[in-house]
């Protein structure tokens, strides 16, 4: 099933085309990933996808529902978890009567004890939230986020205050849930996050989705020139090697080249021939985040109401 449509999305802003004909499908279970700059739209976007904010043109379903809607939106918030930058909540309470409290929003709430452990809070879970750290208030947040057992979940900078372990862990959850058929939105400045995680992504700049597909396949990532790096073997010189070399840094070399396959067997097969090793021998493509600056180029487009971190109250 598709968990989500939006089809010409338009928001306006007095005299700021916020969001100018978006158009993105997002379906059941899948981890869909939208990046952009601030002022891209990429806010507004999520914040009309989840019912905070109305539009002015186009079609939005989430789970069914126009997030709009006024007389269905209670339905559609019962499916719907959101883990926002920053999460409002009484210092004075403890982890687990903040969960237990959220959990009696919902209809059918995962254990408040089993969130906990999920997110690696079990040794807090009768800590105060003001003497939490930072890392451990974003984990808070991804279980207020989950303790509802949501159908679609929206991520926004999920891991931000992670550190590597705990960001490690967290990915692992996303996977878990997504696997349990959980739909993911997930907005991040992260690039090795939305590769690890998405499924597909959606770039988004100036107001306009500017290219849409795999984290591996968009915009060319795998076509094209790849370059290929090594170290010279000792009494070899670049003129000796079997194909044609873009460069030589010290004893560097550097390959470029769209004939990968074929240009890897000429020199693997010398060098076995030659019985010499190619030292830190690498093969490396156009990275997300190469493509991710080509495509946004200049990020000075529309301003962005909500250009400051979300927060949500919880009370």
């Amino acid at each position: 099933m598709t968990a989500v449509v939006v089809e010409g999305l338009r928001k306006r802003y007095g005299a700021v085309d916020a969001v100018r004909g978006v158009s993105f499908s997002v379906e059941e279970g899948e981890v869909f990933a939208l990046l952009g700059p601030n002022g891209a739209g990429k806010t507004t976007t999520v914040e009309i996808l989840e019912g905070f904010r109305p539009h002015d043109g186009g079609r939005v379903e989430v789970l069914g529902y126009d997030p709009g809607n006024r007389s269905t939106r209670r339905g559609l918030r019962e499916r719907m978890g959101i883990v926002l930058q920053e999460l409002a909540v009484e210092p004075t309470l403890s982890v687990r009567e903040v969960l237990t409290r959220n959990a009696g929003y919902y209809p059918a709430p995962r254990g408040v004890g089993e969130v906990i452990e999920l997110v690696g809070l079990g040794e807090k879970a009768n800590a105060r939230i003001k003497t939490l750290s930072g890392g451990q208030q974003r984990r808070l947040d991804l279980g207020l986020g989950i303790i509802g057992d949501p159908d679609i979940l929206f991520l926004d900078e999920p891991t931000t205050g992670f550190d590597p372990s705990a960001r490690r862990a967290a990915w692992d959850l996303v996977k878990a849930l997504t696997g349990a058929g959980t739909t993911v939105i997930l907005t991040t400045h992260y690039m090795d996050e939305a590769e690890a995680l998405a499924d597909r992504v959606a770039i988004i700049a100036r107001g306009e989705i500017v290219a849409t597909g795999t984290p591996d396949s968009l915009g060319g990532r795998d076509a094209g020139d790849v370059e290929i790096r090594f170290h010279l073997p000792a009494a070899i010189a670049a003129a000796d090697l079997p194909v044609p070399v873009e460069s030589v840094d010290g004893t560097l070399v550097k390959i470029k080249t769209d004939q990968e396959v074929q240009v890897l067997h000429k020199l693997t097969g010398w060098a076995i021939r030659r019985k010499v090793v190619l030292t830190g021998l690498a093969v490396e493509r156009l990275s997300l985040e190469d493509v991710y600056l080509r495509l946004v180029g200049d990020p000075g487009g529309a301003a962005e109401v909500a250009a400051e971190p979300r927060v949500k109250a919880v009370s």
